[in-house]
Protein backbone atom coordinates (compact mmCIF):
# COMPACT_ATOMS: atom_id res chain seq x y z
CA UNK A 1 0.00 0.00 0.00
CA UNK A 2 1.10 3.83 -0.57
CA UNK A 3 2.05 5.84 1.77
CA UNK A 4 1.64 9.90 1.76
CA UNK A 5 5.17 10.30 2.34
CA UNK A 6 6.34 7.21 -0.44
CA UNK A 7 4.40 9.47 -2.90
CA UNK A 8 6.46 12.71 -2.31
CA UNK A 9 9.49 10.88 -2.28
CA UNK A 10 9.12 9.64 -5.49
CA UNK A 11 10.45 11.34 -8.26
CA UNK A 12 10.17 11.25 -12.03
CA UNK A 13 11.77 9.70 -14.48
CA UNK A 14 12.40 9.34 -18.24
CA UNK A 15 9.29 7.10 -18.34
CA UNK A 16 6.11 6.82 -17.06
CA UNK A 17 5.68 5.06 -13.89
CA UNK A 18 2.90 3.13 -11.88
CA UNK A 19 3.21 3.29 -7.87
CA UNK A 20 0.31 0.87 -7.11
CA UNK A 21 -1.75 1.26 -3.73
CA UNK A 22 -4.24 -1.73 -3.82
CA UNK A 23 -7.69 -2.92 -5.25
CA UNK A 24 -7.29 -1.39 -8.93
CA UNK A 25 -6.24 2.06 -7.48
CA UNK A 26 -2.77 3.72 -8.31
CA UNK A 27 -0.50 6.65 -9.28
CA UNK A 28 0.85 7.15 -12.36
CA UNK A 29 3.33 9.74 -12.90
CA UNK A 30 4.76 11.30 -15.94
CA UNK A 31 8.55 12.59 -16.83
CA UNK A 32 7.18 15.88 -16.21
CA UNK A 33 6.11 15.59 -12.78
CA UNK A 34 2.77 15.79 -13.06
CA UNK A 35 0.71 12.64 -11.09
CA UNK A 36 -2.30 11.50 -12.08
CA UNK A 37 -4.76 9.30 -9.96
CA UNK A 38 -6.24 6.04 -11.56
CA UNK A 39 -8.55 3.13 -11.07
CA UNK A 40 -8.61 0.09 -13.07
CA UNK A 41 -11.34 -2.39 -12.75
CA UNK A 42 -13.55 -4.67 -15.21
CA UNK A 43 -17.00 -4.00 -15.96
CA UNK A 44 -18.98 -6.27 -18.57
CA UNK A 45 -15.67 -8.94 -19.13
CA UNK A 46 -13.45 -5.63 -20.27
CA UNK A 47 -10.87 -3.72 -18.28
CA UNK A 48 -10.97 -0.82 -18.26
CA UNK A 49 -9.68 2.95 -16.31
CA UNK A 50 -11.56 5.78 -14.53
CA UNK A 51 -9.22 9.22 -13.91
CA UNK A 52 -9.39 10.25 -10.24
CA UNK A 53 -8.21 13.33 -10.07
CA UNK A 54 -4.31 14.39 -9.60
CA UNK A 55 -2.22 14.33 -6.96
CA UNK A 56 -1.78 16.73 -4.20
CA UNK A 57 -5.29 18.00 -5.06
CA UNK A 58 -6.90 14.80 -4.58
CA UNK A 59 -4.66 13.10 -1.54
CA UNK A 60 -4.18 9.80 -1.49
CA UNK A 61 -7.15 9.27 1.13
CA UNK A 62 -9.52 11.11 -1.23
CA UNK A 63 -8.56 8.60 -3.97
CA UNK A 64 -9.12 5.89 -1.92
CA UNK A 65 -12.86 7.09 -1.21
CA UNK A 66 -13.22 7.57 -4.77
CA UNK A 67 -12.21 3.97 -5.81
CA UNK A 68 -14.30 2.92 -3.32
CA UNK A 69 -17.50 4.45 -4.61
CA UNK A 70 -16.90 3.37 -7.77
CA UNK A 71 -15.90 -0.16 -7.17
CA UNK A 72 -19.72 0.36 -5.23
CA UNK A 73 -21.13 1.23 -8.85
CA UNK A 74 -19.38 -1.54 -10.49
CA UNK A 75 -21.38 -3.87 -8.06
CA UNK A 76 -24.29 -2.24 -8.45
CA UNK A 77 -23.31 -2.89 -12.45
CA UNK A 78 -22.98 0.62 -13.66
CA UNK A 79 -19.81 1.44 -15.48
CA UNK A 80 -18.68 4.46 -13.50
CA UNK A 81 -16.64 5.34 -16.65
CA UNK A 82 -20.22 6.19 -18.66
CA UNK A 83 -21.54 7.59 -16.01
CA UNK A 84 -18.43 10.00 -15.75
CA UNK A 85 -19.28 10.76 -18.85
CA UNK A 86 -22.67 11.01 -18.88
CA UNK A 87 -22.29 13.65 -16.16
CA UNK A 88 -19.56 15.59 -17.58
CA UNK A 89 -21.95 16.31 -20.64
CA UNK A 90 -25.42 16.77 -18.93
CA UNK A 91 -22.91 19.78 -17.16
CA UNK A 92 -22.30 20.99 -20.87
CA UNK A 93 -26.25 21.28 -21.42
CA UNK A 94 -26.65 24.54 -20.31
CA UNK A 95 -30.52 26.39 -19.98
CA UNK A 96 -28.99 29.07 -22.53
CA UNK A 97 -28.01 26.20 -25.03
CA UNK A 98 -30.99 23.99 -24.35
CA UNK A 99 -33.49 26.95 -24.75
CA UNK A 100 -31.69 28.60 -28.07
CA UNK A 101 -31.53 24.87 -29.41
CA UNK A 102 -35.35 24.83 -28.93
CA UNK A 103 -36.12 28.16 -30.24
CA UNK A 104 -34.41 27.00 -33.34
CA UNK A 105 -36.34 23.98 -34.12
CA UNK A 106 -39.77 25.08 -31.94
CA UNK A 107 -42.41 24.99 -35.02
CA UNK A 108 -44.82 26.65 -32.60
CA UNK A 109 -42.66 29.06 -32.11
CA UNK A 110 -41.40 29.80 -35.49
CA UNK A 111 -45.38 30.24 -36.45
CA UNK A 112 -45.88 33.23 -34.16
CA UNK A 113 -46.19 36.29 -35.18
CA UNK A 114 -42.32 37.94 -34.79
CA UNK A 115 -43.51 40.77 -32.46
CA UNK A 116 -44.73 37.97 -30.11
CA UNK A 117 -41.54 36.04 -30.53
CA UNK A 118 -39.67 39.20 -29.79
CA UNK A 119 -41.55 39.64 -25.96
CA UNK A 120 -41.04 36.38 -25.48
CA UNK A 121 -36.88 36.44 -26.37
CA UNK A 122 -36.89 39.65 -24.54
CA UNK A 123 -38.64 38.58 -21.04
CA UNK A 124 -35.64 35.30 -20.48
CA UNK A 125 -32.88 37.83 -22.10
CA UNK A 126 -33.64 40.32 -19.19
CA UNK A 127 -34.62 38.19 -16.07
CA UNK A 128 -34.15 34.16 -16.11
CA UNK A 129 -31.01 33.82 -18.83
CA UNK A 130 -28.61 36.03 -17.06
CA UNK A 131 -29.13 34.10 -13.97
CA UNK A 132 -29.72 30.56 -14.71
CA UNK A 133 -28.53 30.70 -18.23
CA UNK A 134 -25.30 29.06 -17.77
CA UNK A 135 -26.20 26.54 -15.64
CA UNK A 136 -27.02 22.80 -16.76
CA UNK A 137 -30.42 23.00 -17.24
CA UNK A 138 -30.90 19.38 -14.86
CA UNK A 139 -29.31 21.05 -12.17
CA UNK A 140 -31.66 24.26 -12.12
CA UNK A 141 -34.62 23.30 -8.85
CA UNK A 142 -37.87 25.06 -8.83
CA UNK A 143 -36.34 27.40 -5.65
CA UNK A 144 -33.90 28.68 -8.77
CA UNK A 145 -36.61 30.13 -11.49
CA UNK A 146 -38.78 31.00 -8.48
CA UNK A 147 -36.74 33.28 -7.52
CA UNK A 148 -36.13 35.08 -10.72
CA UNK A 149 -40.41 34.64 -11.11
CA UNK A 150 -40.84 36.74 -8.24
CA UNK A 151 -38.25 39.37 -9.06
CA UNK A 152 -40.44 40.12 -12.34
CA UNK A 153 -43.59 39.95 -9.84
CA UNK A 154 -41.93 42.67 -7.50
CA UNK A 155 -41.49 44.84 -10.57
CA UNK A 156 -45.56 44.70 -10.93
CA UNK A 157 -45.15 42.75 -14.43
CA UNK A 158 -47.20 39.57 -13.40
CA UNK A 159 -48.15 38.37 -16.43
CA UNK A 160 -45.41 38.62 -17.91
CA UNK A 161 -43.84 36.45 -15.09
CA UNK A 162 -46.71 34.12 -15.99
CA UNK A 163 -45.65 34.09 -19.65
CA UNK A 164 -42.05 33.31 -18.42
CA UNK A 165 -42.88 30.41 -16.53
CA UNK A 166 -44.62 29.03 -19.36
CA UNK A 167 -41.99 29.06 -21.74
CA UNK A 168 -39.40 27.96 -19.26
CA UNK A 169 -41.97 24.47 -19.12
CA UNK A 170 -42.07 24.04 -22.73
CA UNK A 171 -38.05 24.16 -22.92
CA UNK A 172 -37.89 21.52 -19.79
CA UNK A 173 -40.35 19.27 -21.59
CA UNK A 174 -37.74 19.78 -24.97
CA UNK A 175 -34.99 18.96 -22.65
CA UNK A 176 -36.81 15.88 -21.04
CA UNK A 177 -37.55 14.73 -24.62
CA UNK A 178 -33.93 15.25 -25.74
CA UNK A 179 -32.36 13.25 -22.30
CA UNK A 180 -31.01 16.71 -20.80
CA UNK A 181 -33.58 16.82 -18.04
CA UNK A 182 -36.22 14.35 -16.27
CA UNK A 183 -38.21 16.36 -14.73
CA UNK A 184 -40.60 20.07 -15.62
CA UNK A 185 -39.92 22.08 -12.65
CA UNK A 186 -42.40 24.28 -13.42
CA UNK A 187 -45.12 21.85 -12.46
CA UNK A 188 -43.65 22.48 -8.99
CA UNK A 189 -44.75 26.45 -9.42
CA UNK A 190 -48.09 25.97 -9.93
CA UNK A 191 -50.10 28.24 -7.44
CA UNK A 192 -46.80 30.02 -6.68
CA UNK A 193 -47.38 32.75 -8.46
CA UNK A 194 -50.12 35.67 -8.62
CA UNK A 195 -52.50 34.87 -11.02
CA UNK A 196 -52.64 38.08 -13.51
CA UNK A 197 -55.76 40.21 -13.60
CA UNK A 198 -57.93 39.83 -17.07
CA UNK A 199 -57.76 43.44 -18.29
CA UNK A 200 -60.74 44.31 -20.64
CA UNK A 201 -59.80 46.98 -23.36
CA UNK A 202 -61.97 50.03 -23.33
CA UNK A 203 -64.89 49.62 -26.07
CA UNK A 204 -68.26 51.08 -27.12
CA UNK A 205 -70.70 48.16 -27.71
CA UNK A 206 -73.72 50.37 -26.83
CA UNK A 207 -75.75 50.33 -30.43
CA UNK A 208 -76.51 54.04 -29.71
CA UNK A 209 -72.67 54.98 -29.00
CA UNK A 210 -71.50 52.80 -31.73
CA UNK A 211 -73.56 55.15 -34.12
CA UNK A 212 -72.31 58.27 -32.79
CA UNK A 213 -68.59 56.83 -32.92
CA UNK A 214 -69.05 56.18 -36.72
CA UNK A 215 -70.58 59.37 -37.91
CA UNK A 216 -67.21 60.69 -35.95
CA UNK A 217 -65.35 58.49 -37.90
CA UNK A 218 -67.25 59.22 -41.05
CA UNK A 219 -66.08 63.23 -40.75
CA UNK A 220 -62.33 62.40 -39.73
CA UNK A 221 -60.11 65.39 -41.29
CA UNK A 222 -56.69 64.53 -40.62
CA UNK A 223 -54.15 62.06 -43.19
CA UNK A 224 -56.16 59.69 -45.38
CA UNK A 225 -54.91 56.72 -44.93
CA UNK A 226 -55.80 56.78 -41.48
CA UNK A 227 -59.06 57.68 -42.26
CA UNK A 228 -59.64 54.66 -44.24
CA UNK A 229 -57.82 52.59 -41.11
CA UNK A 230 -60.81 54.02 -38.65
CA UNK A 231 -63.48 53.10 -41.33
CA UNK A 232 -61.88 49.59 -42.10
CA UNK A 233 -61.60 48.96 -38.11
CA UNK A 234 -65.24 48.49 -37.29
CA UNK A 235 -65.64 46.21 -40.27
CA UNK A 236 -63.21 43.73 -40.39
CA UNK A 237 -62.31 43.80 -36.37
CA UNK A 238 -58.71 42.27 -36.69
CA UNK A 239 -56.16 43.17 -34.10
CA UNK A 240 -54.60 46.31 -34.46
CA UNK A 241 -51.14 45.27 -34.99
CA UNK A 242 -52.62 42.94 -37.88
CA UNK A 243 -54.73 45.84 -39.41
CA UNK A 244 -51.86 48.35 -39.42
CA UNK A 245 -49.53 46.05 -40.76
CA UNK A 246 -51.71 45.05 -43.78
CA UNK A 247 -49.92 44.08 -47.45
CA UNK A 248 -51.94 44.64 -50.46
CA UNK A 249 -50.44 41.26 -51.78
CA UNK A 250 -52.69 39.77 -48.80
CA UNK A 251 -56.01 41.06 -50.59
CA UNK A 252 -58.11 39.39 -53.15
CA UNK A 253 -60.93 42.14 -54.14
CA UNK A 254 -62.39 41.35 -57.12
CA UNK A 255 -64.25 37.40 -57.98
CA UNK A 256 -67.13 36.39 -56.48
CA UNK A 257 -65.35 36.39 -52.98
CA UNK A 258 -63.19 39.41 -52.03
CA UNK A 259 -61.12 38.01 -48.64
CA UNK A 260 -58.17 39.19 -46.84
CA UNK A 261 -55.89 36.96 -46.37
CA UNK A 262 -53.50 37.11 -43.22
CA UNK A 263 -50.49 34.85 -43.27
CA UNK A 264 -49.48 33.02 -40.50
CA UNK A 265 -46.90 35.16 -39.66
CA UNK A 266 -48.30 38.12 -38.71
CA UNK A 267 -51.03 36.24 -36.07
CA UNK A 268 -50.75 35.95 -32.82
CA UNK A 269 -52.04 32.61 -32.98
CA UNK A 270 -49.27 31.46 -35.80
CA UNK A 271 -51.69 30.59 -38.43
CA UNK A 272 -53.10 32.05 -41.06
CA UNK A 273 -56.46 33.71 -40.84
CA UNK A 274 -59.23 34.86 -43.46
CA UNK A 275 -61.64 37.65 -43.58
CA UNK A 276 -64.20 37.89 -45.79
CA UNK A 277 -64.29 41.03 -47.07
CA UNK A 278 -68.14 42.92 -47.36
CA UNK A 279 -69.47 44.73 -50.42
CA UNK A 280 -67.94 48.11 -47.62
CA UNK A 281 -64.94 46.92 -47.66
CA UNK A 282 -63.92 46.11 -50.77
CA UNK A 283 -65.60 50.02 -52.13
CA UNK A 284 -63.05 51.35 -49.25
CA UNK A 285 -60.61 49.26 -50.26
CA UNK A 286 -60.49 50.17 -53.59
CA UNK A 287 -60.64 53.84 -52.52
CA UNK A 288 -57.93 53.50 -50.51
CA UNK A 289 -55.94 51.62 -53.66
CA UNK A 290 -55.66 54.59 -55.12
CA UNK A 291 -53.75 56.43 -52.34
CA UNK A 292 -51.37 53.77 -51.28
CA UNK A 293 -51.50 51.11 -54.27
CA UNK A 294 -48.46 51.98 -55.29
CA UNK A 295 -46.32 50.52 -52.62
CA UNK A 296 -46.21 47.28 -49.76
CA UNK A 297 -48.56 48.38 -47.36
CA UNK A 298 -52.07 49.91 -46.73
CA UNK A 299 -51.25 52.30 -44.04
CA UNK A 300 -47.62 53.31 -44.73
CA UNK A 301 -45.75 55.48 -42.30
CA UNK A 302 -45.95 59.23 -43.03
CA UNK A 303 -42.27 58.85 -42.78
CA UNK A 304 -41.09 56.21 -45.31
CA UNK A 305 -42.99 53.62 -47.29
CA UNK A 306 -41.15 51.01 -46.10
CA UNK A 307 -43.14 50.76 -42.89
CA UNK A 308 -46.76 50.98 -41.90
CA UNK A 309 -48.06 53.09 -39.83
CA UNK A 310 -47.18 53.45 -36.00
CA UNK A 311 -49.20 51.26 -33.70
CA UNK A 312 -50.69 54.86 -32.06
CA UNK A 313 -52.14 56.40 -35.08
CA UNK A 314 -55.49 54.74 -34.12
CA UNK A 315 -55.78 55.14 -30.72
CA UNK A 316 -54.19 58.62 -31.15
CA UNK A 317 -56.97 59.05 -33.75
CA UNK A 318 -59.70 58.15 -31.60
CA UNK A 319 -58.47 60.61 -29.11
CA UNK A 320 -58.79 63.66 -31.59
CA UNK A 321 -62.46 62.55 -32.41
CA UNK A 322 -62.96 63.35 -28.76
CA UNK A 323 -62.79 59.46 -27.51
CA UNK A 324 -60.72 59.23 -24.31
CA UNK A 325 -58.45 55.64 -23.72
CA UNK A 326 -60.73 54.62 -21.32
CA UNK A 327 -63.95 54.73 -23.35
CA UNK A 328 -62.70 53.42 -26.74
CA UNK A 329 -59.14 52.18 -28.27
CA UNK A 330 -58.23 50.50 -31.61
CA UNK A 331 -58.55 47.12 -30.17
CA UNK A 332 -62.19 47.62 -28.65
CA UNK A 333 -63.06 47.35 -32.47
CA UNK A 334 -62.66 43.28 -31.90
CA UNK A 335 -64.81 43.47 -28.36
CA UNK A 336 -67.43 46.05 -30.19
CA UNK A 337 -68.29 43.04 -32.94
CA UNK A 338 -68.11 40.25 -30.10
CA UNK A 339 -70.65 41.80 -28.45
CA UNK A 340 -73.10 42.80 -30.53
CA UNK A 341 -72.93 39.85 -32.88
CA UNK A 342 -73.22 37.30 -29.81
CA UNK A 343 -76.25 39.66 -29.03
CA UNK A 344 -77.48 39.15 -32.18
CA UNK A 345 -77.61 35.45 -32.04
CA UNK A 346 -74.56 34.19 -34.22
CA UNK A 347 -73.33 30.90 -33.74
CA UNK A 348 -70.29 31.41 -31.15
CA UNK A 349 -68.32 29.18 -33.02
CA UNK A 350 -68.05 31.15 -36.42
CA UNK A 351 -67.65 34.53 -34.17
CA UNK A 352 -64.63 32.89 -32.49
CA UNK A 353 -63.07 32.21 -35.51
CA UNK A 354 -63.59 34.86 -36.92
CA UNK A 355 -61.72 36.77 -33.76
CA UNK A 356 -59.09 34.00 -34.82
CA UNK A 357 -59.53 32.76 -31.19
CA UNK A 358 -57.73 29.89 -30.94
CA UNK A 359 -59.55 26.39 -31.03
CA UNK A 360 -57.86 24.08 -28.62
CA UNK A 361 -59.40 21.11 -29.99
CA UNK A 362 -57.29 19.93 -33.14
CA UNK A 363 -60.04 18.19 -35.00
CA UNK A 364 -63.05 20.74 -34.10
CA UNK A 365 -60.47 23.55 -35.45
CA UNK A 366 -59.90 21.68 -38.59
CA UNK A 367 -63.27 21.12 -39.15
CA UNK A 368 -64.32 24.70 -38.58
CA UNK A 369 -61.47 25.98 -40.75
CA UNK A 370 -62.32 23.39 -43.71
CA UNK A 371 -66.77 24.15 -43.49
CA UNK A 372 -67.59 27.72 -41.73
CA UNK A 373 -65.89 30.35 -44.48
CA UNK A 374 -69.49 30.34 -45.99
CA UNK A 375 -70.80 31.19 -42.55
CA UNK A 376 -68.09 33.86 -41.75
CA UNK A 377 -68.97 35.22 -45.13
CA UNK A 378 -72.27 36.06 -44.37
CA UNK A 379 -71.84 37.20 -40.50
CA UNK A 380 -69.12 39.50 -42.22
CA UNK A 381 -72.00 41.51 -44.70
CA UNK A 382 -74.04 41.45 -41.97
CA UNK A 383 -72.56 43.00 -39.31
CA UNK A 384 -71.45 45.90 -42.47
CA UNK A 385 -75.02 46.35 -43.00
CA UNK A 386 -75.48 46.65 -39.24
CA UNK A 387 -72.80 49.48 -38.91
CA UNK A 388 -74.88 51.23 -41.88
CA UNK A 389 -77.53 51.25 -40.29
CA UNK A 390 -76.17 52.41 -37.14
CA UNK A 391 -74.29 55.39 -39.01
CA UNK A 392 -77.18 56.53 -40.53
CA UNK A 393 -79.54 56.38 -37.20
CA UNK A 394 -81.90 54.12 -38.71
CA UNK A 395 -84.02 52.17 -36.18
CA UNK A 396 -82.41 48.68 -35.90
CA UNK A 397 -83.80 45.59 -35.29
CA UNK A 398 -81.54 42.61 -35.15
CA UNK A 399 -82.01 39.42 -36.36
CA UNK A 400 -81.75 36.32 -34.60
CA UNK A 401 -79.00 34.07 -37.37
CA UNK A 402 -79.84 31.04 -34.76
CA UNK A 403 -77.56 28.71 -33.02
Amino acid sequence: MLTEAAIRAEKPSDKQRKLFDERGLYLLIHPNGSRYWRFKYRHAGREKLLALGTYPDVTLKRAREKRDEARKRVADGIDPSVEKQASKAANTQTLRLVYEEWLSKSEKVQSLAKSTRHKDQSRLETYILPTLGSRPIASIKPADLLLCLQRMEAKGIHESAARARSLIGRIFRYAIATQRADRDITQDLRGALTTPKTKNMPAITEPKRIGELLRAIEGYSGQPSTAYALKLAPLVFVRPGELRGAEWSEFELDGKDPEWRIPASRMKMGEHHIVPLSRQSVALLKELHRITGHGKFLFPSLRTNARPMSNNTVNAALRRLGFSGEEMVGHGFRAMASTCLNEQGWHPDVIELQLAHKERNKVRAAYNRAQRIPERRKLMQAWADYLDSLRTGAKVIPFKWGI
